[in-house]
């Protein structure tokens, strides 16, 4: 991860994306500390660089705790945790919900998934009492930097699966993600290191 990742904001919306709706799986020769055994939500990758959310780290405080912070009006108690999404912009926010939002607003990452760093669509969604998850940080690589990790094999790549975002517990999340390529934690080996 670098300081020169994208900027969030919906300037970065999609456009000519090349790997958007998709898991990036870190694979067992993840040399990035901060992505060891790490699901990485991809929202976008372009020639601007690429940027995703970390699914399966727990954040540093309740989703409630930061409504409560903003003086947000809930409808309903969120008392889950927030996700840590990645090292970078710990203080940006991301909304990740079932369902749409316009391109200039967010991402639409397929089968429903939708995801948002508006502070505005986050308001909405906790007023109306709807379900949602709450990913602080992101994260984010230079233009070509997310290409030579993958080509490099530091990861693997699935198709967006609601049940895993949503439904499998954090700490499954990897297994899950895995188990789309058919493969487990087990099955996989990382080979010496070149001497």
């Amino acid at each position: 991860m670098t300081d020169e990742a994208p900027d969030p904001s919906p300037a970065f919306a999609p456009s000519d994306t090349k790997m958007m709706g998709g898991l990036l799986i870190s694979a067992p020769n993840q040399q990035d500390p901060n992505f060891l055994r790490t699901v990485v939500l991809m929202c976008q990758h372009d020639e601007k660089g690429a940027l995703g959310l970390v699914i399966n780290r727990i954040g540093p405080v309740p989703i409630g705790e930061v409504l409560e912070k903003l003086e947000l009006a809930a409808s309903a108690d969120y008392p889950q945790p927030t996700w840590w999404g990645g090292p970078v912009g710990m203080g940006t926010g991301f909304v990740v919900w079932r369902g749409e939002v316009d391109d200039d607003e967010g991402w639409n990452l397929g089968s429903g998934v939708a995801v948002s760093p508006s502070a505005e669509r986050l308001a909405a969604l906790a007023r109306d009492g709807d379900d949602f998850e709450l990913c602080l940080g992101y994260a984010g690589w230079s233009p070509g930097q997310l290409d030579r990790e993958i080509d490099d094999g530091g990861w693997l790549f699935t198709a967006v699966d609601p049940t895993i975002v949503f439904e499998v517990a954090q700490a499954d999340r990897y297994r899950a993600a895995l188990a789309t390529l058919g493969l487990s934690p087990d099955s996989l080996w990382q080979g010496p290191a070149d001497a």
